[in-house]
């Protein structure tokens, strides 16, 4: 049986207090919402922190709310549940709503974040096992050691980024607010995402607290989330894709993000510009189909065969869009 290391746990009652905290304990101290994802990292020694601190008594981080001009406003420790059972966003964000029903089992969407998914742990083949399998190997990277054993002449970890709410998020425009005990920075999740490496998987700092997670109002746009695995519920994607489009008859704008091919997310920006001020037509479907996939790099490190998940992420993003168009 694997047990939890020992650990030192705070339970903050607001969020300026919490950012106190982790200011205080420092790089030793890690955060936990529903610990669906910390927890077990912890139980195979991924992570040992020394100090846990917890949101679930911060009420002002819950909560699904809308706000006057059609943006919604989610808090970080809102459980998956909330989103999911949520009819408004079922109608106006399908892609969100889409993404959250993928993730894991019902239970454990019960317990898990939105904010947690977010900060989702980068994983690979060789990452995702016991400290003892691991260290039979001689740890990767990613666990302290000198070599990734995904590509090991690469001086980079290529875990994989694998949650579903990230590409829609980045896809729809979404901003994260980020506190420290210096203050705080709003950013785009474009912003929070854009490190290649999967040591290194987001921009915010030890000492910052995901405090909000702001989705601005999609007016007509349309949008959908697709996910490749291996069964049809639990698994975690090795292929996600979000697409987003405004226009009627002529594509104004569009947005395509690919998700767990590589330490971070995948903006697919040619094949953005070149949907730009086309009908989404059956070529143009083709074209964007050829094009988004030639930024993706899947490496052997998660479920099926690489040139497997490549060929795939032509199909899903021609799926994606045929979805789009009705």
């Amino acid at each position: 049986m694997m047990r939890l290391p020992s650990f030192r746990y705070l339970a903050p009652a607001t969020a300026s207090e919490a950012a106190r905290a982790l200011r205080g304990e420092g790089p030793d101290a890690a955060i936990v919402a529903g610990g669906t994802d910390l927890y077990p990292n912890m139980k195979r020694r991924h992570q040992v922190p020394k100090t846990l601190v917890a949101l679930r008594r911060i009420a002002a981080l819950r909560g699904v709310r809308w706000r006057r001009d059609g943006s919604l406003r989610l808090g970080p420790a809102a459980t998956l549940r909330d989103l999911e059972r949520s009819a408004r966003i079922a109608k106006a964000l399908p892609a969100l709503h889409a993404a959250v029903r993928s993730i894991s089992t019902p239970i454990l969407r019960n317990m898990g974040t939105i904010g947690g998914n977010l900060c989702l742990d980068t994983r690979c083949n060789y990452y995702d096992q016991n400290e003892e399998w691991r260290r039979a190997i001689h740890d990767c990277l990613k666990c302290g050691g000198d070599t990734c054993w995904t590509a090991p002449g690469s001086d980079d970890c290529w875990a994989v980024n694998s949650s579903d709410s990230v590409p829609v998020m980045m896809a729809l425009g979404a901003r994260v607010r980020l506190v420290s005990a210096d203050g705080d920075r709003e950013i785009a999740c474009d912003e929070l995402f854009a490190v290649d490496d999967g040591r290194r998987w987001l921009t915010r700092r030890p000492d910052e607290l995901l405090t909000d997670i702001v989705v601005p109002a999609q007016g007509r746009a349309r949008s959908v989330y697709l996910k490749l695995r291996r069964r049809g519920a639990f698994d975690f994607p090795v292929l996600g894709v979000a697409a987003r489009v405004e226009g009627n008859g002529t594509i104004e704008r569009a947005d395509l993000v690919i998700n767990a091919v590589g330490p971070a997310p995948v903006r697919c920006r040619e094949a953005e510009a070149f949907l730009r001020g086309r009908p989404l037509d059956d070529a143009t479907i083709a074209e964007a189909a050829e094009i988004a996939p030639k930024e993706c790099k899947p490496l052997d490190n998660t479920d099926f065969m690489p040139s497997y998940r490549k060929k795939m992420a032509k199909v899903f993003v021609r799926r994606a869009l045929e979805a789009l168009r009705g």
